[in-house]
């Protein structure tokens, strides 16, 4: 985005008003907001660029708050004034870094698994598959991210790049399965 489109950035504000009882659908509405990315302005308010990547999570939002008895609508906005746009992009992308910090210690994690797993030798195809499975939940946790991203937090790029490792470590972990279940006591 140019600095022309992002000072021009229109946002959706949500306002949703749930009753107190039953909790659970005010915290289905909370989980599908934050599953969007949207930004908490306050109780019960809400703001994400009016991009189409939102739609479908602000469109979720509303119906479970009908379903739950409540009222939301949504309200189109732009910074008053360059500073105010400026101040919601950063909050914004403030959240996004918060995001990205939390899948690169995941991705820490699952590189540190895969090293425990290779440092005791266990290659089964049972640990291989789970480890595969772990990439693929940070793979769809990267693309996700990625989606709503939509102002460029400084962490994504660092992200893309610890993912292509992740990938890496798995697939030399792969390898040591197979060979490990490939060879012979003569091996």
């Amino acid at each position: 985005m140019t600095n022309t489109e992002q000072a021009a950035t229109r946002w959706l504000i949500l306002v949703i008003k749930l009753p107190a009882d039953p909790s659970r659908h005010r915290v289905a509405v909370w989980r599908e907001l934050r599953k969007i990315g949207a930004l908490s302005l306050g109780q019960g308010v809400w703001a994400v660029p009016e991009v189409p990547v939102f739609a479908d999570g602000v469109q979720r939002a509303l119906e479970l708050t009908d379903i739950g008895g409540g009222q939301g609508m949504t309200l189109q906005a732009y910074g008053r004034s360059d500073t105010d746009a400026a101040l919601f992009r950063e909050m914004f992308t403030a959240a996004r870094s918060a995001d990205w910090a939390e899948f690169l210690a995941d991705c820490g994690k699952f590189e540190e698994e895969i090293a425990k797993e290779i440092r005791i030798a266990k290659f089964t195809l049972a640990e291989l598959e789970e480890e595969e499975q772990s990439l693929e939940r940070l793979r769809r946790w990267h693309r996700d991210l990625t989606a709503r991203d939509v102002f460029g937090a400084p962490e994504a790029a660092e992200a893309g790049e610890r993912l292509k490792r992740c990938a890496a470590v798995c697939d030399d972990y792969s390898e040591r399965v197979f060979s490990a279940l490939h060879s012979t006591d003569e091996d």
